[in-house]
């Protein structure tokens, strides 16, 4: 029997106590990673995902920030760092999804899609730099969305957002790479979440060559792979897990 690929390394994963960034953390602790599970404000969701990590025989932990206030990231790190002496892979997964349309969109509400989801990645990569550089297998997985590439409507300040967030990949990849970094992103297209409800019409599940939503362990298995030895020689890409909607009808 083959050791697990993430055996003895450590991952934080941002906005993981539900959905796609739970199936994350819970994908990486399968594979033998030790899992720092961020939430802002849903301790309990949180809790719970650290609970099941440990169920399974792994290790996990807890960590409450809000990654768009520095100190509060310095200090998630650090504890990180006290508990598992080593940061080898980051998930930029913390994100907003409300819609509106841009007519009568808030500024406050475009501005908290780039905190939350540009400045957030910013906070936590800075902050992890030092520590992903050390790492024999450092990576930066930073988790978009299909309509970053399509755009859509009602979502202006979550595709500007993503968008950035995918230039910022591209931008980070080259300035890792002397410390053997990779960066990339996964970009999911329609994923069964427990807030997809109906899907919106530029989410139609039968646009996609596979006729149906992806799950979030598919998209945490795009993740894993990038964060294992198998994805050492990729950096600087957007992988889309969308189920071919950009070829479908």
């Amino acid at each position: 029997m083959t050791a697990p690929s993430l055996a003895g390394r450590t991952a934080l994963v941002t906005g993981s106590g539900r959905n796609i960034g739970r199936a994350i953390a819970l994908a990486l602790a399968a594979e033998g990673a030790r899992v720092a599970v961020n939430v802002r404000a849903s301790v309990a969701e949180g809790q719970a995902v650290v609970d099941e990590i440990q169920a399974a025989g792994g290790q996990g932990l807890l960590v409450r920030a809000d990654v768009t206030q520095r100190a509060e990231v310095d200090a998630m790190l650090a504890a990180v760092l006290a508990r598992f002496g080593r940061l080898d892979v980051l998930v930029n997964n913390a994100s907003v999804r409300a819609e509106a349309p841009f007519h009568t969109l808030p500024y406050a509400q475009w501005r908290s899609a780039f905190d939350l989801t540009v400045d957030g990645a910013f906070h936590c990569t800075q902050a992890a730099f030092d520590a992903l550089c050390r790492s024999p297998a450092g990576t930066i997985v930073n988790i978009s969305g299909m309509t970053a590439s399509t755009g859509a409507p009602g979502r202006a300040h979550v595709v500007a957002a993503k968008a950035a967030l995918e230039g910022l990949t591209r931008a980070l990849a080259h300035e890792f790479a002397p410390h053997g970094v990779t960066v990339n992103c996964v970009s999911p297209g329609l994923v069964d979440t427990v807030r997809s409800g109906a899907a919106p019409r530029h989410h139609a599940a039968s646009a996609t060559l596979l006729g149906r939503r992806g799950q979030p362990g598919e998209i945490a298995a795009a993740v894993t792979w990038l964060a294992g030895d198998g994805g050492r020689f990729v950096t600087g890409q957007v992988l889309h897990v969308n189920g071919g909607a950009f070829l479908g009808g």
